[in-house]
């Protein structure tokens, strides 16, 4: 079976994508234009980034000084992309967009993903940047940077992360002061300076479009002149690369953002990855040092709109996870049936006269190729999943779209914390059953492990994303997300014993579910958040598996279905079935360890003294 099947299946069949188009947003769209949109998707994933792939890689950005190098063919790729019209495929008509469920649009971004993420890095944070501006930018906003990253014109990036601010963005120190007279009035936003560094910067720098869009926080500082302290005092500035007239239209003038130098990482070599000096003065404005920048909503008021980035941004580093692990399972696999070696034990041992067998008929290779497709796929429901959630958040009716919007702000943490550490083993896996083949650069899986291990860092780390989720999401609203997704749990759980064969996954399941709401009371029967944090880690880890059974049973039960139906293709199906099986018997039961630390009030972490370490 192809990763097309199993993404049809999950995209059509289980979470009905074609019902969307009943609605009146996507009421020009059907099953026939969803197919059209996946077939390009794949016919120009496998044709423009595939192939480039290890050439990417192996020749990584670089800088002489003045500009930055790229392989000619992530232009090319990059450009072919937006030509199709998929950097748009979310927005309006009336702007050039295609109008189509983001659970689509996530489902064409998978191709890209698996055939070269680090080509594929350019858009998706692209995408992301424009759709932040047309969710909360002014109309000129909108025009003058939103439109043509959409149309390919324009790339963009988020800035964030400051060499002394990792993850603690209240620590920011980049400083945003009024741009003098006139400032308040700029038909492109209130216009202000800016003087800072950031860090870590993807697509920073580069020749690949006529402008780059940097999003960038920063803090304004009072009467005094000293910055507000914490998260509550950033604010979101648009500063473009190339200087615009109030009309859109480039100025020719370079705004004063220059490049300091590359990070060479361990993957996403094909991403240029960058460190930028805000404001020192190399490319003066108007006679004086700070780059220009105009603000996108109220002072302040940053970090909520960039969630409107980051949390995009969060699925899809999920899904790019998810599909690193798709790609080392599909080569895995292949390997596994192609390369002869040993021989199967009888009752009088191996037989060395007979000839070597394929390695898929190893009951310990077939345990890890099987572990792969149950990570893998699973992380691609949890993916998809969340998308539907994102369209019935936007198009559903009231309370289906209040509860959508519930649920998706507690799986967020898990959809991309869990496919970033379990396809990561599902890669390392990967390498596993290549053998030795698998260390080398003669196969693609030790690149796929190298990419994908960034993936526990990108957007937060495994850790804050922990902390969120136990601190914070399953806690919202008194509760009341938690309760609606333990009310989700319960009735796939109910509908799973009408298969006499899943009986048994379902009494599990509901066993996991009770551990969770269990271990919640106790982290937080102090109320005190510093209590709760010590083992946040483990209620993840905990939470995320129990979150991918319920996905697993839901498929699982579909499959069963159809099976009994003689409906749908039985290689398919019993494929899901045994993946399901696997996920059951060998990877829920350690729920019950991960949780122990949290439901025992385990202080060891709190309370080590470090000189012991």
């Amino acid at each position: 079976m192809t990763f097309r099947n199993t993404l049809d299946f999950l995209l059509l069949d289980w979470l009905q994508a074609t019902r969307l188009a009943a609605r009146p947003r996507f009421a020009d769209h059907s099953a026939d234009t969803f197919a059209a949109v996946l077939d390009l998707s794949e016919r120009l994933a496998q044709d423009k980034f595939a192939p480039h792939n290890r050439l990417v890689d192996t020749e990584e950005p670089s800088f002489d000084g003045e500009r930055v190098t790229l392989p000619q063919v992530t232009k090319e790729a990059v450009r072919a992309h937006a030509e199709a019209g998929l950097r748009a495929a979310g927005q309006d008509a009336e702007v050039g967009g295609m109008q189509l469920p983001y659970v689509v649009e996530a489902a064409s971004r998978t191709f890209f993903m698996k055939a070269s993420i680090g080509i594929d890095a350019y858009a998706m944070l692209t995408t992301a940047n424009a759709n932040l501006l047309m969710a909360h930018g002014t109309p000129a906003q909108r025009t003058a940077f939103a439109l043509p990253e959409l149309d390919g014109r324009y790339t963009g990036t988020m800035c964030l992360s400051e060499p002394q601010a990792g993850s603690s963005l209240g620590d920011i120190l980049t400083r945003a002061v009024p741009d003098g007279a006139g400032a308040e009035s700029d038909p492109l936003g209130p216009r202000y300076r800016i003087t800072g560094h950031k860090m870590w910067i993807s697509g920073g720098e580069h020749e690949m479009a006529d402008n780059i869009i940097h999003l960038v926080l920063a803090k304004i500082p009072g009467p005094d002149g000293k910055l507000p302290a914490g998260v509550k005092g950033l604010s979101l500035f648009i500063v473009p690369r190339m200087l615009v007239e109030a009309d859109g239209c480039l100025s020719g003038q370079r705004n004063d953002v220059s490049l300091a130098g590359l990070n060479h990482k361990l993957g996403y070599r094909g991403t240029v990855n960058t460190l930028l000096n805000f404001g020192e003065g190399r490319h003066p404005v108007r006679g004086q040092a700070g780059a220009v920048g105009y603000r996108v909503g109220a002072p302040g008021d940053g970090l909520r709109c960039m969630f409107h980035m980051m949390n995009e941004a969060r699925i899809q580093v999920g899904l790019g996870a998810t599909m690193l692990g798709y790609a080392g399972y599909e080569a895995s696999l292949a390997y596994a049936r192609q390369r002869p070696q040993g021989r199967s034990s009888g009752p009088a041992g191996k037989d060395p006269g007979v000839p070597q067998q394929a390695i898929i008929e190893h009951p310990d290779v077939r345990r890890m190729l099987l572990a792969q497709k149950a990570y893998a796929e699973g992380g691609l429901a949890l993916g998809l999943y969340c998308a539907r959630l994102v369209d019935e958040k936007a198009t559903g009716e009231a309370t289906s779209a209040a509860d959508a919007a519930t649920l998706l702000e507690l799986l967020t943490p898990v959809a991309k914390s869990w496919p970033s550490e379990w396809c990561l083993e599902a890669n390392s896996l990967a390498i596993q059953v290549h053998g030795g083949y698998g260390y080398t650069r003669d196969f693609p899986v030790e690149q796929h492990w190298r990419d994908n291990r960034l993936n526990m860092i990108h957007e937060g780390t495994h850790g804050i994303q922990a902390q969120d989720l136990l601190g914070r999401k399953v806690r919202a609203e008194g509760g009341r997300a938690l309760a609606l997704w333990l009310a989700r749990v319960q009735e796939t759980a109910t509908r799973a014993r009408r298969v006499a064969s899943l009986g048994q996954m379902a009494d599990a399941l509901e066993d996991a579910a009770a551990l969770i709401g269990a271990a919640t009371q106790v982290a937080w029967r102090d109320g005190r958040a510093d209590v709760a944090m010590h083992n946040a880690m483990g209620y993840l880890r905990g939470f995320g598996h129990t979150v991918l059974a319920w996905l697993w049973l839901d498929v699982a039960g579909l499959a069963a279905q159809r099976l009994s139906a003689g409906e749908g293709e039985s290689v398919l199906l019993r494929g899901k079935l045994e993946a399901a099986r696997y996920f059951f018997a060998h990877e829920l039961p350690q729920v019950q360890a991960w949780l122990a630390s949290v439901i025992d009030a385990d202080d060891q972490f709190a309370t080590l003294d470090p000189a012991v370490l």
